[in-house]
């Protein structure tokens, strides 16, 4: 009697370690450090509250006769400062922990937003057709007619003006938000409608419309997973012109309060004493901020090569 051997299914972890494209990251020493660097800072400031070694946030832990003083390494440091105080007397370590979390989640909620509208706007004009079609890509050209900032900057004077400083300051995050996933929603629209055309004549879908599935049916459970290689590559880019976008608003003092710190505004509030000595301010949070926007367009690049069959080589 014989026995027949089996090999066991390998895991989905097995799956994904051994795949054309685990191996190709794995061969590009770029990508696995700006990897690797992205994860640590953003691992650190989402455990901000307990890392840093002081809060923020908190009036009781803040002393403004401790205010300007130079990170460590500099003389007339303090030791219980590591990188300094900034000009309010806060520890710049715990508020660049805390700022770099708010500065992630105002990038990754904006592009959130503008995956959103824009996959849901492309699928509809590229499926549809007709006269949505052209209306939707003429709303999206005249939307990129604009420039982020120029939307941006507008948007939030009018509604400063309109409902005050300190409402603004309470929501400015959600305004921030709101205003950057807007501004930027053609990029993913024009993309996701250009695949739409080229896979709405594939004959899986007519076998889809055969088999009586409807329009939305049809555009999300079929035609939409064909459409998420670039869709990745958009949103990665994205996620890094968001975070840019919320730092230059909150230098120009449209963003948020420096009582809600985030990498923009602790650039911003240490601008006026960067020629009085204190460049530790502004030049530290720039720093982090250069490095996380980065290592985020490096592993955008990975990732547009590797999905790009005319790019990738192996």
């Amino acid at each position: 009697m014989s026995s027949l051997s089996t090999n066991p299914e390998p895991s989905r972890l097995s799956k994904a370690w051994n795949s054309n494209m685990a191996y190709s990251f794995r061969r590009n020493p770029v990508a696995v450090v700006s990897l690797a660097i992205f994860l640590i800072i953003t691992v650190m400031s989402l455990l901000s509250p307990l890392i840093a070694p002081f809060d923020p946030y908190d009036p009781a832990q803040i002393d403004i006769m401790n205010s300007e003083y130079p990170p460590i390494w500099v003389d007339g440091s303090d030791a219980q400062f590591m990188l300094g105080t900034d000009d309010q007397g806060r520890d710049l370590w715990s508020t660049i922990l805390y700022g770099t979390r708010l500065s992630l989640l105002i990038g990754l909620c904006a592009v959130g937003l503008q995956a959103f509208l824009g996959i849901s706007i492309g699928l509809i004009s590229g499926y549809v057709g007709g006269r949505v079609d052209s209306l939707l890509m003429r709303l999206a050209d005249i939307q990129l007619s604009f420039s982020t900032l120029m939307v941006a900057i507008i948007f939030l004077a009018v509604t400063q003006a309109m409902f005050g400083s300190e409402t603004f300051n309470q929501y400015a995050v959600y305004f921030l938000i709101a205003v950057i996933g807007v501004a930027e929603w053609p990029q993913y629209a024009r993309t996701v409608r250009a695949t739409v055309l080229a896979e709405k004549k594939k004959e899986y879908v007519d076998s889809a419309r055969v088999l009586g599935f409807g329009p939305l049916r049809i555009m999300v459970r079929h035609i939409l997973p064909n459409s998420l290689s670039p869709i990745f590559v958009i949103s990665t880019v994205q996620v890094a012109n968001a975070i840019i976008s919320e730092a230059s608003l909150s230098f120009l003092g449209l963003g948020m309060p420096p009582s809600q710190p985030s990498l923009g505004s602790l650039i911003s509030s240490g601008f006026d004493y960067i020629f009085s000595g204190s460049w530790w301010i502004t030049a530290i949070p720039g720093v982090v901020l250069v490095v996380l926007v980065l290592v985020i367009n490096l592993l955008g690049d990975w990732m547009r090569d590797i999905l790009n069959p005319k790019l990738y080589k192996g």
